[in-house]
This record gives structure tokens, C-alpha cells and sequence, in this order.
């Protein structure tokens, strides 16, 4: 049985999808197949891959009081997730547009509607009634506003949870919330923008500079006598995750040597939907009482598991089938 809970921070979603023969360049019509709509958003996402991976999960969030919402929160509680901290706000339920080529790449434009009455009132709220601990893992996504994300990874930290930050977009995010996760989780340009580097640069070397970055907003806290975060993530060594693609993933903790974790081999269906299963299994595998290297691999499994169906979701695994995947079940 899992030793904590995955309370996940973000986005829900609907994902309109149709599958071209390939993306459209701007100005340019693509006709495709059918249209397909999938339940998704980077919050929902995560929550049922950890779900299924057999975590304890709770989704704070928002769905508008539309049939869209009430079928998002319908499938999230199918899951096992716990759904009192997903407000209905009077925006409509988000709505994502995605094409999906022949080689299981991706164009994506999100409408955020309820997703953007996440703020950090309601966060704190379901929180406290939620009431994290050491061994909960609390899981941000953005999609959401600003100051709903520093709100979930701020009480993660004071409760003593380990905080996990996804930075997708990584756009105009600022160090003092970066500063606030335990744990970081950028793909390559992601990492780029965060760390003030470029696309080409090496992923550990940005991911170091990244660090030291959050190691000075750290710095800067206490030397201002802002509030500490709760002794046992204070104690705990920050970590930058650099998700990688078919590459795996890279591990960067502050005083080690970085570690690479390589992927699977498999045949890509849709990889839609492939870096939330990543998180998810990440905080289901914290949650699970893995060390973080160990964490990685059962997440970095997830993710490429994930490609071989199509739909964000569709493809998620389940515990066994993971175990399975990995030779350990």
C-alpha cells in the first residue's frame, strides 16, 4: 500500500483531438480524421496516472458547470480520485485543440476558462482540509494562475510534503516559486528558459545553474526573514529532473553527479499526454516510498508506455502493467 497521497495542483481539462497526416504550418488548412475528445488537462493528467499506479490521489482544480464538467469530474472520481478540492467555477470547463501527426507528434492551444479561477485562496482551502504531511507528495502543475501554484507548493513545504514543480510553460515563472519545489521537472526548453541558457546548451550544466539559482532565492528568504518551510523539506536536497523524450529522463541533485535513465525501446502510437504520465508516476512513486533515481525509472517506464495507445490518458498504465513493463511484477 502506498505510504502517502498524491495531492495534485492544476489543470482539468477537455482534449479535442483529430489525427492529421501531419501538422499544419501557420496560414495552412491540414484535413484530417475523425474528432476524438478525451478527458485531459496537465492537473487531471497527472491525477489518474498516479491513480492508476495505485496512489492515494486528491485534485484540487476547477471544471465550469457545464456538461463538460460534470463529465471531467465523473471520470476522475471513475479513477479513484478524490475530487472535493475541484471547485465548479462560472467560467466553462477548459478545453484543449490538439492534432496529432502519422509520427505521434503534437500541436496543442488550450482555452484554460475554469482553470484560470484557480487562485490561491481556493488552494489554501482545500489544502488545509486535505491536510498534507511528510510522505504526501504535493504535485503543481501550471495552467493555472500564478499564485494558485506558489500557494500549493508553499503549504506542501510548511506541512513537511515533498513539493513537486512541472514548469510547463516555463514562461515568466519567478525564482521565489521555483525556490519552493523540492523538485523540478523541465524538459529540455523548458530548462533553457529557466535556467537563461539555450536550447543546445548540456542539460546538466543548465540544470546546476538552475539550481544555484534556487539555492540564492533560498538565501535571499532567509536573509529577509522570510518564513521557513517545515524542518523536514528544509532538509531535503533539490533536485532538477530533465525530462529528455525518447531519451529518458536526466536526475540533477545539488551535490551529486548527474544520472541518466534511459527509456524503453518502443513503438509510439500518440505521445500526447506522455510528460503528465511522466510526473504522475514520479509523485505515485515518491508517495510509494521510492528514492527518487528508483522514482524516476518507474516514471521514465510510464511515460513510454504511455505512447503506445493514443490519448492523453488512453495510454496510462496501470500498476501491473508497469510492473509487467519493468520485469518486476
Amino acid at each position: 500500500m502506498p505510504s502517502g497521497r498524491v495531492l495534485v495542483v492544476g489543470s482539468v481539462n477537455v482534449d479535442l483531438v483529430v489525427a492529421a497526416p501531419r501538422l499544419p504550418v501557420p496560414g495552412q488548412t491540414v484535413t484530417g480524421g475523425d474528432l476524438v475528445r478525451y478527458h485531459g488537462g496537465k492537473g487531471g493528467n497527472r491525477a489518474t496516472a498516479g491513480a492508476r499506479l495505485g496512489a492515494a490521489v486528491a485534485m484540487i482544480g476547477a471544471v465550469g458547470a457545464d456538461d463538460m464538467g460534470v463529465e471531467a469530474r465523473y471520470a476522475l472520481e471513475m479513477e479513484g480520485i478524490e475530487t472535493r478540492g475541484l471547485a465548479t467555477a462560472e467560467r466553462p470547463t477548459g478545453v484543449a485543440l490538439i492534432i496529432v501527426d502519422r509520427r505521434a507528434e503534437n500541436l496543442i492551444a488550450v482555452a484554460p476558462g475554469a482553470n484560470g479561477e484557480v487562485h490561491a485562496t481556493q488552494v489554501e482551502a482545500a489544502l488545509r482540509q486535505l491536510a498534507p504531511g511528510p510522505g504526501d507528495v504535493v504535485l503543481a502543475c501550471r495552467e493555472i494562475p500564478a499564485d494558485g501554484v506558489r500557494a500549493a507548493l508553499d503549504a506542501g513545504r510548511r506541512a513537511g510534503a515533498t513539493t513537486i514543480l512541472n514548469p510547463a510553460p516555463a514562461d515568466d515563472l519567478d525564482v521565489a516559486t521555483i525556490a519552493l519545489a523540492d523538485i523540478l521537472t523541465p524538459n529540455e526548453t523548458e530548462l533553457a528558459i529557466l535556467a537563461g541558457g539555450n536550447a543546445g546548451e548540456i542539460p546538466e550544466a543548465a540544470a546546476r545553474r538552475l539550481l544555484a539559482h534556487r539555492g540564492a532565492a533560498d538565501a535571499h528568504d532567509a536573509e529577509v526573514g522570510a518564513p521557513a518551510a517545515g524542518d523536514a523539506a528544509a532538509r531535503r536536497v533539490p533536485a532538477v529532473v530533465v525530462t529528455l523524450g525518447a531519451g529518458g529522463a536526466l536526475v540533477v541533485e545539488e551535490g551529486s553527479a548527474g544520472v541518466a535513465v534511459p527509456a524503453p525501446a518502443v513503438h509510439p502510437v500518440d505521445t500526447t499526454g506522455a510528460g503528465d504520465t511522466f510526473n504522475g508516476a514520479l509523485a505515485a512513486g515518491l508517495a510509494d516510498g521510492l528514492g527518487l533515481l528508483e522514482a524516476v525509472r518507474h516514471a521514465v517506464a510510464a511515460a513510454a508506455l504511455s505512447t503506445t495507445r493514443p490519448g492523453a490518458r488512453g495510454g496510462m498504465p496501470t500498476r501491473v502493467e508497469l510492473e509487467r513493463f519493468l520485469g518486476d511484477g
